[in-house]
């Protein structure tokens, strides 16, 4: 299964970024073979509809559910339509590894 994680870098030591339409970077990690590829979020600086945008660049990746810790309802929609699940975690302190070892 591939899960996507909103992050602030293109490390997997950086912390996960709570927003996920301004997300820096998606983190895809496929849970099948344990590899990690890392999106940069080309909607992170649009001046409007920057969750419409970023939910259509991840439904392209073949994520199955996304970690971040808010959605908007234009990115909501986008994700639902595509049967991305949403998975809001409050929990931003730890780094992207720790999050993909605990969703594992």
């Amino acid at each position: 299964m591939k899960i996507a994680i909103t992050s602030f870098s293109d490390s997997l030591e950086s912390k996960m970024d709570p927003r996920f339409g301004r997300c820096a970077f998606f983190v895809i990690h496929d849970t099948s073979n344990d590899t990690t590829e890392f999106i940069k979020n080309l909607a992170k600086d649009a001046s409007g509809g920057s969750g419409l945008m970023a939910a259509k660049t991840l439904a392209n990746t073949g994520a199955e559910k996304v970690f971040s810790g808010d959605f908007g309802p234009k990115a909501s929609s986008v994700l639902n339509s595509v049967n991305i699940e949403m998975v809001q975690l409050k929990d931003d302190n730890k780094t992207i590894k720790e999050l993909i070892e605990l969703i594992k």
